[in-house]
């Protein structure tokens, strides 16, 4: 293990009963946390302390707003990537439920199916797909590579990074020069450098996962360790800085595990694969937010659990652009 002693399973307690897809959470240091809700019509869940549960649903859609991956802008809004069945983009969600598009083309062509944005220290967007095969289960192959990185500058749209394989998460570091990606299906985490122009250039392999291990969540701490949540397994990963990967958490199925990678190896797995953990209580796991007085907290968002899962850490998380957010009419 490392510096870092297991997590019983029995030590990690859950959070806001009564949510619907709670993919990825969001953590304020008012205690707040935010997770995506797909209620028709869609839109964000705002878990307090206690629990309690309300939610700003999407107005004035045609369809239902599908929110995968979530950011928390200054004021209380947010901006969502939608998952939608055939198309995507990232729309702004105004705390009375005013939907608007802010990203739906790049390079002329809609964007598809949309997994995560994320909003950097200046202001930017990072957005990511992770295929652009429809549907998407046709990309859960670790031989296909299509996925790509879109940047929002200043109203200004581009592809930086192109060719992963089913791009995820990403993050950004405390310098700001350098990202952070997750390659489900590739199984890998890769860095970027991360140019003046926001160009993303120099790509490595941080880390490559065997058996059982599809990072889907990214989030960073103080000591920049990398904390890496896998579907498929729920495990929890941190890898240090040298690439030592750690296994903190180990929440999955020994017999659903095997039963995917036979799938995986030969080129077979499809949707009801992730739709089922087995006897794993853990619901997939999929993100982990760093949150609490001191940071050293960690919420687990999941794709099948109808709630939260908290676990307490040995190190501090990193403090995210939107910790100190004035949170408007979202507040408590």
């Amino acid at each position: 293990m490392g510096r870092f002693e297991a997590i019983r399973r029995d030590q990690v307690t859950e959070v806001g009963h009564g949510l619907n897809r709670p993919e990825c959470v969001v953590a304020h240091r008012t205690g707040l946390l935010f997770a995506p809700c797909w209620d028709d019509p869609g839109g964000v869940s705002i878990i307090e302390p206690d629990g309690t549960i309300r939610h700003v649903l999407a107005k004035g859609r045609a369809e239902p707003l599908r929110p995968n991956g979530i950011a928390l802008l200054d004021g209380g809004s947010f901006l969502v990537a939608h998952l939608g069945e055939t198309d995507g983009g990232v729309y702004r969600l105004a705390a009375d439920g005013t939907c608007t598009p802010v990203l739906t083309e790049v390079d002329g062509a809609p964007l598809p199916p949309t997994n995560f944005v994320l909003a950097d220290a200046k202001g930017r967007l990072w957005v990511t797909v992770s295929t652009r095969l429809r549907p998407r289960t046709r990309g859960y192959r670790g031989d296909h590579a299509d996925g790509f990185i879109v940047l929002l500058d200043g109203g200004e749209a581009r592809v930086v990074a192109d060719n992963l394989g089913y791009t995820n998460e990403c993050a950004i570091d405390q310098s700001g020069r350098r990202l952070y990606v997750n390659e489900t299906f590739g199984r890998r985490i890769s860095t970027f450098d991360i140019e003046d122009d926001g160009q993303l250039t120099n790509k490595q392999v941080v880390a490559a996962f065997g058996s059982g291990v599809f990072p889907d969540g990214l989030a960073l701490d103080v000591d920049g360790g990398l904390w890496i949540t896998s579907i498929v397994s729920n495990r929890l990963l941190r890898v240090a800085p040298d690439g030592t990967v750690d296994t903190v958490l180990d929440g999955g199925d020994p017999q659903h595990v095997a039963t995917v990678e036979d799938a995986y190896h030969a080129n077979e797995l499809d949707g009801p694969h992730l739709s089922t953990v087995g006897r794993s209580p853990f619901g997939n796991i999929s993100n982990m937010a760093f949150g609490g007085p001191d940071l050293r907290s960690g919420f687990l968002g999941c794709l099948l659990n109808d709630h939260i899962f908290r676990l307490h850490l040995p190190i501090a998380g990193l403090p995210m652009p939107h910790w100190d957010f004035d949170l408007g009419p979202l507040a408590i």
